[in-house]
């Protein structure tokens, strides 16, 4: 059965470029990101792990741990490594984990039906500090993600997570957010005292409360 939103993360402990993790542990109490990629030395794969690598104090900002995946095994990751760090000018120092009998993949559900059972789908998951599932994306092959995205994403689940409002349409860290529509409005004076403005009853913005 594939994983959906809100479902637990499965844990597991694998062989990774650095040694061997838990993910629970690895995450600890903070968020993580997990990603799968088809295969090591692949050209879409190489700029995205660079870019992740190129983004760690912004993910470090957020309390956020990265990690890779792919079925290729330990040895290749940290050869691969290798090329990533020359041609992308950056440091990885977050883990890839070696899943060489897809077991891990599987229960991600990130081995595509229609392509080689050695290929994971490239999938990214944003995991909570309750070890649950928040946020999944499935790129195609020939498309590079959006670490922008990746990152705005988090900080919208963050502020939902400890400040109770939602992003709208297209939102960027700094602009107006969402009220949840758990609040009452005449609650909204004492939670959020920077002031909102009511739209509809139902759609109720305030400034961004952690800025």
């Amino acid at each position: 059965m594939s994983l959906r939103l809100g479902d637990k993360a499965p844990n597991f402990t694998a062989q990774t470029s650095l040694g061997e993790i838990n993910l629970y542990d690895y995450l600890g109490d903070g968020w993580g990101v997990l990603f799968s990629h088809p295969a090591d030395y692949t050209p879409v794969c190489t700029t995205e792990l660079g870019r992740t690598a190129a983004l760690k104090d912004e993910f470090a900002k957020r309390n956020t741990k990265v990690l890779a995946l792919s079925v290729d095994s330990a040895e290749s990751h940290r050869g691969w490594i290798k090329d990533i760090n020359e041609t992308q000018n950056v440091e990885v120092t977050f883990p890839i984990v070696a899943d060489e009998d897809r077991k891990i993949a599987e229960e991600y559900d990130m081995i595509h039906p229609n392509a080689s059972v050695n290929a994971t789908v490239r999938s990214l998951f944003i995991i909570g500090p309750d070890k649950t599932i928040k946020l999944i994306i499935t790129y195609p092959a020939s498309t590079g993600r959006n670490f922008q995205e990746i990152l705005r994403v988090l900080d919208s689940l963050q502020l939902t997570a400890y400040h109770s409002v939602a992003t709208p349409a297209d939102w960027k860290d700094g602009e107006d957010v969402v009220v949840v529509p758990a609040i009452k409005t005449e609650d909204i004076p004492a939670k959020f005292p920077k002031g909102y403005t009511e739209v509809k009853p139902y759609l109720r913005l305030t400034p961004q409360p952690n800025k």
